[in-house]
Formats: C-alpha cells, sequence, structure tokens
C-alpha cells in the first residue's frame, strides 16, 4: 500500500467510498450520495488553496483518501486552524490505513503554517474517537443534537490536535 497524493484518475475511487459512508454511516451527516462532478470541485477546491488530497492506493484501488480545509474560513483569526477528513474503503478498515493517511497529513499542514487540525466526529462513534486519540487528537467539544440523519437526532464531537509547540509564535 502506497500513501501519496491524489489525482485525477482517483476520483471514482474516492467518489466510491465517500458515498458508502454518507448511505451506511453517521462518519458524514450528507444525506445524499455525491457525484463525480462535486467530488472534482471538492479536490479542485483543495488543490487552489494549496492544500492535499491524499490516497492510500495499492494495485488493485483506492483504500482510503484524506485531506483537509479551512476552519471557518469566513474569519482571518482562524487561519492558522485546519479541519480534516479521513475515510476508508469499508473492505479496508482496521489495518491502519486510516492512520497512515492522517499522519501523512501533518507535514503538509506544518508546512504551509498551521497551528491546530480539527476532527468533527459524531459523538456515537466510540472507534472513531479512540482513533483520533491514539493519534493524539483531544476532545474539545461535543455538541447536542446538532446533526439528523436516520430518523435520529446526532451530537458532534470536535477532537483537536496541536500540529506544534503551544503557543508557537506566527508573524502574520
Amino acid at each position: 500500500m502506497l500513501v501519496r497524493p491524489a489525482t485525477i484518475a482517483d476520483l471514482p475511487g474516492i467518489l466510491e467510498i465517500y458515498n458508502e459512508v454518507v448511505a451506511t454511516s453517521t462518519a458524514i451527516y450528507a444525506l445524499h450520495a455525491s457525484t463525480l462532478d462535486e467530488r472534482r470541485a471538492w479536490m479542485d477546491e483543495r488543490a487552489d488553496l494549496g492544500y492535499p488530497v491524499l490516497v492510500a492506493a495499492d494495485k488493485k484501488k483506492i483504500l482510503g483518501y484524506s485531506s483537509f480545509t479551512d476552519w471557518r474560513s469566513a474569519w482571518g483569526g482562524y487561519r492558522f486552524t485546519i479541519e480534516h477528513s479521513v475515510h476508508v474503503h469499508v473492505d479496508a478498515r482496521g489495518r491502519g490505513i486510516g492512520a497512515k493517511l492522517v499522519k501523512a497529513l501533518f507535514p503538509f499542514a506544518l508546512h504551509l503554517g498551521k497551528h491546530v487540525m480539527i476532527g468533527a466526529i459524531d459523538a456515537a462513534n466510540a472507534g472513531s474517537i479512540r482513533f483520533h486519540e491514539r493519534l493524539g487528537f483531544t476532545r474539545a467539544a461535543e455538541f447536542h443534537e446538532v446533526g439528523h440523519k436516520f430518523g435520529r437526532w446526532l451530537d458532534l464531537a470536535f477532537m483537536q490536535r496541536l500540529l506544534d509547540e503551544p503557543g508557537a509564535q506566527r508573524n502574520n
């Protein structure tokens, strides 16, 4: 398995993973499947910002993907904070692929001068919360009944990880 920057040719594999997660879980609060054009716009938006989209791939298929984007981008005071996403193909879960994909984002974020990485996780997803804790994320907040999917209210947990030293200085 290789973790590498995604290409346009990877979009069908990314779309397959995304749509399976949307259809079967509360890891993404979207209610409808995405299209290839929507995933292309998602990838283009990150490229325009200089942000990575990474994939884990073997010789047969895309096993997972990760990326990050600005958190609360409307306000410049948050410019050193990003929110990541990571999803793994249903057939490849539990093999450490997600951890490799998230860890691979850290150097990109640091190179871009980012200070904090945020993860938004369904609060009932104990496995994802443990996964993030193993990667150095700590629980920062929980919002109750802010999502609704599959006929029920969903609580959203925010977890954060400092990418560099606490209080690290920034010049801009």
